[in-house]
């Protein structure tokens, strides 16, 4: 039985938010986890990522371990019923299939946003805990090497990872450009409904700013600010925040506009204000850019800039999966190496001993000189007859047939037991 690369994935394509959120794990549960498949099933290659949108665990073993593995995740997050879930989980038990996977979520192919530049930061704080823990072998340390060389490939090739394609992301992006000359811009979040979530979420993108969140429910303004290390404002002093902020967004159910035109007039505005209307019926008065200093962004400006790029990144694809493929065939190519190099370096080792044993038998009374030259001649013959049965190993590997080749070779040569000298 031969290890295989294996995956285990649960994501927002197979599972909704309330089980996601059962089965996400923190840095600690990763840890604890990855340990326990180290002591448990011998791993020497695992890593386990997860996101708001994803959990996975890529493993290689003989084995399928997927209901083991599901029933340590269930341990550590005391799920007791954890088993119930195993068919939110896709399964991946073929190598190609599941090195497949992982590029094409390193990528952001998988992603909710189509190109995501989170994941492939995600993805690498994923394999430097692998690393740390001694959980990343050859084969893991080569794989993602090859993964991140792609990711770079794939930026500099494509218009894939160009610009914001999400309506909160993009969000960011046009705050960060419009601040760009302001020391630590203040900024207020007004409502923090599913969009207003999102985008507190990708505030940690403008580690600079100061930046307030009100709600009218102020429960849910402290979760996600105490999450996020925000100020929550009292809602019912959102007029007096929204005077000192350099930024306001604005994202509240309001049947008429919740910020007036007559309301930013109140505002000492010294330089401008960035007031971003994110709000389906709108918020904020259209008339509010009357003011002097005030601009005024709304949703259909931002949403149509985030399609745009959308539009971009999808075109793209084809061209990310043909450079997907090559990398694929590329780490393959290495892999089928990897796979017969031990079986190489043995038939080396033992007509390597073979040659030593004869020239022990027969060169005891020869003078240096001799002995030089018969060494040189016995090692030439030695290079020719290996010279055969490498290539027809290498040409197995191109064919898929190398598992057979080598049983025939070790047969021949009596190989097992070799073993390879460090």
């Amino acid at each position: 039985m031969h290890t295989k690369f294996r995956a285990l994935s649960l994501s927002h394509k197979t599972a909704p938010v309330q089980i996601r959120e059962l089965i996400s794990l923190d840095e600690g549960s990763i840890h604890s986890i990855l340990l326990k498949l180290k002591e448990f099933f011998s791993l020497g290659d695992a890593l386990i990522l997860s996101t708001c949108n994803r959990t996975e665990v890529y493993y290689s073993h003989e084995l399928d371990l997927s209901t083991e593995i599901i029933k340590l995740v269930g341990l550590e997050k005391g799920l007791t019923d954890v088993v119930d879930y195993l068919d939110y989980f896709v399964v991946h038990n073929e190598d190609r299939k599941a090195i497949t996977h992982l590029f094409r979520v390193s990528m952001g192919l998988e992603a909710q946003v189509v190109g995501d530049i989170q994941i492939s930061n995600q993805v690498k704080r994923a394999y430097q805990t692998a690393a740390d823990l001694d959980m990343a072998g050859p084969f893991l340390h080569r794989l993602m090497h090859t993964i991140f060389f792609t990711n770079k490939r794939i930026v500099q090739e494509t218009a894939f990872r160009d610009g914001a394609a999400s309506l909160s992301y993009a969000t960011i992006e046009l705050i960060d450009s419009l601040t760009s000359n302001i020391y630590q811009p203040r900024i207020l979040l007004i409502g923090v409904g599913e969009i207003g979530e999102d985008v507190a979420k990708n505030m940690v993108h403008l580690p600079e700013a100061k930046v307030k969140i009100t709600n009218r429910t102020q429960s849910k303004a402290e979760e996600i600010a105490g999450a996020m290390g925000f100020e929550v404002v009292p809602f019912e002093d959102c007029q007096k925040a929204m005077k000192e902020a350099d930024v306001i967004v604005c994202s509240i159910m309001k049947n008429e506009p919740f910020i007036t035109k007559e309301l930013v007039k109140q505002f000492d505005i010294q330089s401008y204000k960035l007031l971003i209307d994110l709000s389906v019926p709108r918020s904020i008065e259209t008339s509010v850019e009357d003011v002097p200093g005030v601009v005024l962004y709304n949703v259909d400006n931002i949403r149509s800039k985030a399609s745009e790029v959308l539009e971009k990144r999808l075109s793209a694809v084809p061209q990310v999966e043909q450079i997907i493929n090559e990398s694929i065939e590329d780490f393959y190519n290495w892999k089928k190496e990897m796979m017969v190099s031990p079986t190489i370096n043995k038939l080396k080792q033992s007509l390597e001993q073979i040659r030593q044993e004869e020239l022990g038998r027969f060169l005891k009374k020869v003078d240096q000189k001799e002995f030089d030259l018969i060494d040189k001649i016995t090692k030439s013959m030695m290079q020719k007859i290996l010279k055969v049965p490498v290539v027809q190993l290498r040409a197995a590997c191109k064919r898929d047939e190398a598992e057979e080749m080598i049983e025939i070779i070790s047969d021949i040569f009596d190989l097992e037991k070799i073993k390879i000298e460090k």
